[in-house]
């Protein structure tokens, strides 16, 4: 079994894929084992096939197929489902978060000897994003601080490190990736964070634009307000002993 797996959501990122799966192999090294999962989002250019050509020459490479386009989400949580450590990190499929950074991210969990860290969450340093996009973000985390108090300056940032077994009890909805330190946080986990670079990007567009991250966020950042509202946190019973 391996000791960490790395979840990468692409979609229409075919000239990323190599950069990506190259630069995390080298950066997974450090690991006693890992495999990679690209999880092809029904891209209808050639990510699958660039992703089937690198499996020759890297066996830990797996491939998830959505048929159509499921949201960066849904892609998130099928890798999650299928992969076989209990130590996922994601980036993103853009080329912009650089694999060199999972380290920060997996060894944390793996020395975390109190079985309370839940999340590790990097926060981008030194954008390369376009001013508007990057007033966009800020002004979108100080909304979401303000409201669920989570303590994360940059809850966009794709990369993540987290407990499988503590995302998978998280209720499920689109858009929760950005919400993961505020939902973690819900469960009881403890948070830690860590600053990332961030890289331009490789090649590709982005899939969304600023009015539309707003609007969707909107809507999503009061659901998440009432999730937190509504869990009721309890103390673990005493396991009895006979």
């Amino acid at each position: 079994m391996p000791s960490v797996s790395i979840v990468i959501p692409m979609h229409n990122e075919a000239d990323n894929v190599a950069l990506l799966v190259e630069g995390i192999a080298k950066a997974c090294s450090v690991a006693d084992s890992f495999e990679i999962i690209c999880v092809d989002d029904g891209s209808t250019d050639e990510t699958a096939s660039r992703i089937r050509a690198l499996q020759a020459d890297h066996p830990t490479l797996r491939m998830l197929q959505h048929p159509t386009a499921g949201g960066q989400s849904s892609a998130v949580h099928s890798g999650v489902l299928a992969a076989k450590a209990p130590i996922v990190c994601t980036l993103d499929g853009d080329g912009q978060n650089p694999p060199s950074e999972l380290p920060k991210l997996f060894t944390l969990l793996m020395n975390d000897k109190t079985g309370t860290l839940g999340l590790v969450a990097g926060q981008r340093v030194g954008r390369k994003d376009t001013l508007s996009k990057r007033w966009a973000s800020k002004f979108a985390n100080g909304l979401r601080g303000w409201m669920l108090k989570d303590g994360t300056r940059d809850t966009g940032c794709g990369l993540k490190g987290f407990r499988r077994d503590a995302f998978l009890a998280l209720p499920y909805f689109d858009h929760m990736h950005r919400y993961l330190p505020a939902l973690m946080a819900r469960d009881g986990w403890e948070i830690a964070h860590v600053d990332v670079s961030h890289a331009a990007r490789h090649s590709g567009s982005s899939k969304y634009n600023n009015l539309q991250r707003a609007l969707v966020g909107i809507y999503d950042l009061f659901g998440v307000a009432w999730l937190i509202r509504r869990r009721k946190k309890a103390r673990p019973l005493a396991e009895e002993r006979s």
